[in-house]
Parts: structure tokens; sequence; C-alpha cells
């Protein structure tokens, strides 16, 4: 395999390379701008910025990829919702871009996608379910999903995912789970919704998953995401049992409270039972990774 990685600066990008480094896979690293990763060596490191066609188009000629695993994406929610133009370009645009350059080559395409494709009355989502986004960004990643599903060539994989959590090198954005543990450390007071249920993935399991459909050569859309829904306030509380932090600062709120910009499912999660079955895909619960972070 020669994969091609988009977003390598990211917290997801990141595990991928230290897999593609652990198992000896060929790969090229690239994300917008200079490598933020030193576990990342600069031979293996491209700058690449995903909306640039020409730019695509010369590293897909010169390196010839056999897979592309794109976890490049513009990922705060609220951003997209004020910045429509631009999420779409990042978000849809330039996986038209990447995708017809894997159709150049033959590569096998896979897009990273998210559990905000969904409306949230559900929950336990199949691969199967009808989406319905509520947010401009959940808008994008749908179209985006649509460039592969509605086009004939069909060497392409979907992973959807949930709240990806973990520690990285020069990380532009933090994690839930790492924000929580770091203000319960400090004793801060926090004030956390109750009302939004969500299954946090650890990233070295997504990365897994990630690297383990390019193996197989499998092909169509796959839930990866953490083995337990709960709610953000029970993400935070199990943190705070796990280190025996105080929880006396910690409150309960609800959405209306924050008055963000997007609107968010109330409810997601997913069936993992097509990427335990396909993948043997086993994911860890919040307290086996809780020590690594």
């Amino acid at each position: 395999m020669g994969i091609l990685i988009t977003g390598s600066n990211g917290l997801l990008g990141q595990k991928i390379v230290a897999l593609c480094l652990k198992n000896n896979f060929l790969f090229l690293a690239t994300s917008l701008g200079e490598n933020r990763n030193q576990d990342c060596v600069s031979s293996f490191y491209l700058g690449l910025d995903i909306t640039n066609e020409k730019e695509i188009n010369h590293i897909f000629t010169t390196f010839k990829p056999t897979h592309v695993i794109h976890t490049a994406a513009i990922t705060n929610v609220d951003y997209c919702e004020q910045n429509e133009a631009e999420c779409n370009i990042v978000n849809t645009k330039a996986v038209e871009y990447l995708f017809n350059a894997a159709k150049s080559v033959d590569a096998h395409f896979q897009l990273l996608s998210t559990d905000f494709v969904f409306d949230g009355e559900k929950g336990n989502y199949t691969e199967e379910d009808d989406v319905n986004p509520l947010s401009i960004y959940g808008k994008s990643k749908v179209n985006a999903e649509k460039i592969l599903i509605e086009n004939s060539y069909t060497n392409w994989s979907i992973v959807r995912t949930i709240i990806v959590y973990g520690t990285g090198n020069n990380l532009s954005r933090s994690n839930i789970i790492c924000w929580a543990k770091d203000a319960l450390a400090n004793g801060d007071k926090l004030s956390i919704i109750d009302d939004q249920f969500r299954a946090p993935t650890w990233a070295f399991d997504l990365a897994w998953a990630c690297l383990e459909i390019c193996k197989l050569n499998k092909k169509g859309i796959y839930h990866i995401s953490g083995p337990e829904l709960m709610s953000v306030f029970e993400i935070v509380n199990r943190i705070a049992n796990h280190f025996s932090y105080s929880i006396e600062n910690l409150s309960r709120s609800n959405s209306k409270d924050l008055n963000q910009p997007a609107k968010r499912p109330p409810k997601t999660g997913f069936d993992l039972s097509k990427a335990r079955k396909e993948l043997n895909y086993n994911p860890k619960k919040i307290e086996e990774t809780l020590d690594l972070i």
C-alpha cells in the first residue's frame, strides 16, 4: 500500500501516521502549512491546500497512492454555521477534487465523516439509516458523502465517527475529554450539558479501523465510534470518578443554555455490528484510555 493522508497535523492524522510507521506502511502525510508532528519525519510530509486542485493533482501524479485517507476538514460546528461558503469549499468541494484525483490513479478513497449527518431523533444509528443533518457542518458532510455514493466509481469507503479524543503534537484544537480532565484537575467550575448523548471515540481505535478498511480493501459506509453512549455530563463525571477528582464544582445544564449558533443532534451513537463483524473492531471504553492521555 501507498497511503496518502490528508490532515496529518490533526489528532486522527497523527495516529494514522503513527500506525503507518509502526507497520512500515509506505505513506505520504499532508496538511495545510508546515509539519507540526515531530513524530513524522520531513521526508514523509508535504504541505497541501486541499482546496487547490492543481496542488492535489501534482501530488497524486508524483506519489500515485493506492489508498487515500481524507481526514482534513473544518470540524468546528459553530464556525461552519457562521462561515458557510468556506465550510462548503473545504468540507465538500475539496472532496470532489481529491476523489477525482484518486479515480485518476485508481486509488481507494476513504472519507472521514460524522454522526452529525443524522438529526439525533433515533440514536444507535446503522450505516443504512437515512441522513438528516441539522447544521451547515452536517450538510457539508452529507454533500461530501454524496460525491462518493452517487458516482459510478465504487472504490471508496466512508468512515463516520463521533467525538474523537486523545493527545497529539501541537494540535490546533483540544477535545472534550482532554479539556475536561484538565479543568477537573484544576478545580474549575464546570456547567456541562446533560441532554446531548454521544459515544466518544479513542483516536487510536479510529485510526486502526481506517487502516484496517484499507488493508482489507473494504468498500462502503462504516460506523466507527466508542462502544458506549452517554450524555456529555456523564462523560465528564466518569473522568472525574476515574481520577478521583472532586465534582463539587460540576453542575448540569442543557443545550438551550449554551445558545450555540449551530443546532446539534440530541442523541447519536452507532450500531457497531458491521464494524465488529467485518473488521473485528473492538473499541475501548473511556476508562481504558484515560491513563494514556
